[in-house]
């Protein structure tokens, strides 16, 4: 038996590396990709923050334990375990509305139940500022098909979505492994921007477009989303809200690496906005 591993940081690793048409597995305790031709390259697993396996690549056991003991994200081992990946969607169920979710309920019928609540938001938030809401439409390839309050929609999203991947990145998860949103590269990062959104970004956006500004609506929603994430100090509630949600897998996260050490130069205290001097 070899002993433990001690993990690089994530900041000294390789970002990404792709792998297609190969089998993965271990030689002489090494990570390996082996080509059709029995071609061997060797694979820093350790060194590198995320292997992406493309369509004909497999992987052997032994690949898969000797990736767990270099580091294997704790996201993804509660988004891949059923029990767990149901518990943290309960969690952002409860923190978006405010109330426990439905007992006995999968996360198929909790989306569909979100869904639901979701559209009557919107439509609450229409009554609210006189505009005709129909649903929410828009081209990411055509963006001038989408009617004006879909455009500040999208716009305003844009910006949430925007500092929600920043703070995972920083956190050190995977904007890919989502829970409630998957398949897609930034999953979690629209998890969790979900739970901020309809306190954050949708209002301002319903706000703009009653103005019906005729000249760059986009511009004023960025500039009014950029001030409610400073009134309400967005950024630095999101890494505390992942944590609090990704808690509630019961999955013991890992602990810091023995050699980290504490922010050398700490920020002093201040009464002024980040980014203004006091």
């Amino acid at each position: 038996m070899l002993p433990a591993l001690k993990p690089i940081m994530m900041r000294d690793r390789v970002s990404m590396i792709f792998i297609e048409y190969g089998q993965i597995d271990v030689t002489d305790g090494a990570f390996v990709v082996i080509d059709k031709n029995g071609v061997r390259t060797h694979i820093p697993v350790g060194g590198v923050a995320c292997i992406m396996l493309e369509p004909g690549t497999r992987v052997s056991h032994a690949a898969a334990a000797l990736a767990a003991r270099v580091g294997t994200l704790y996201q993804a081992k509660l988004a891949l375990d059923d029990t767990a990946r149901l518990k943290v969607v309960r969690k952002m169920y409860e923190f978006r509305f405010g109330e426990k979710s439905p007992e006995r309920r999968s996360i198929e019928q909790l989306r569909g139940i979100e869904g639901a609540r979701v559209r009557k938001m919107y439509e609450l938030l229409a009554q609210r500022y006189g505009l005709k809401w129909e649903r929410r439409q828009y081209d990411p390839n055509n963006w001038d098909r989408s009617d004006l309050l879909n455009k500040c929609v999208s716009a305003a999203n844009a910006c949430l979505y925007g500092i929600t991947e920043a703070a995972v990145l920083a956190a050190g998860y995977a904007p890919a492994i989502g829970f409630i949103h998957t398949g897609k590269p930034l999953s979690f990062v629209y998890d969790i921007a979900d739970l901020f959104k309809f306190n954050t970004v949708v209002p301002v956006a319903f706000q703009i477009a009653a103005r019906k500004p005729h000249h760059e609506p986009e511009r004023a929603v960025r500039l009014a989303c950029r001030d409610i994430f400073r009134r309400e100090k967005t950024l630095g509630r999101i890494i505390p809200t992942i944590e609090d949600i990704l808690a509630a897998g019961e999955v013991q996260p890992p602990l810091p690496h023995e050699e980290a050490v504490p922010i050398a130069i700490p920020n002093p205290e201040s009464i002024g906005d980040v980014g203004h001097r006091s």
